[in-house]
């Protein structure tokens, strides 16, 4: 059976607890995207998107 979910590269689990406001801002992020993905999808892709924007303040992002 497929595994479901984002391939294993080097990384480490996270866990936070956010303001119901900010996941309903989240899940709303979400369903203007082309694919609708998952929550902890979509975090990733706005940390992403802010070290991108954020690059010359973050040199040290890792790929």
């Amino acid at each position: 059976m497929k595994k479901i979910g984002r391939p294993s590269k080097n990384t480490e689990q996270v866990t936070v607890r956010l303001l119901v406001n900010t996941i309903e801002a989240i899940d709303a992020a979400r369903r203007s995207e082309d694919d609708l993905p998952s929550r902890p999808e979509m975090i990733r892709r706005m940390i992403d998107d802010w070290l991108d924007r954020h690059a010359e303040e973050n040199p040290k992002k890792v790929e």
